[in-house]
């Protein structure tokens, strides 16, 4: 099975949102390819939605400090900051697929 063959799998067979760390743990990766996780997230959706006709959803990343929700992400990712207060303290997008 590819990588994408396996976070796709994860994504179908979880009950609750996984972070991208999650699926990391799973999938046996380091962190450095944890990162590629987001990449193979944007072709997971497509194939997901193309040959089972579900949807990858994404719980939003948000600030832990001032609780703002990163909602006009164009792609998955992890934020670096929060545009209100500055803090770096943010909370992963999770993924699960319905």
């Amino acid at each position: 099975m590819s990588i994408r063959e396996k976070i796709l799998e994860i994504l179908m067979l979880t009950k609750d949102p996984l972070s991208v760390d999650d699926i990391a743990r799973e999938l046996d990766l380091g962190p450095r390819e944890s990162r590629e996780i987001y990449n193979h997230l944007e072709h997971v959706a497509r194939t997901v939605r193309a040959k089972y006709g579900k949807t990858l959803m994404m719980q939003p990343p948000y600030c832990r400090k001032c609780g703002y929700i990163f909602n006009n992400l164009k792609r998955p990712k992890k934020p670096s900051k929060c545009p209100k207060c500055g803090s770096e303290w943010i909370e992963p997008p999770r993924f699960i697929i319905k």
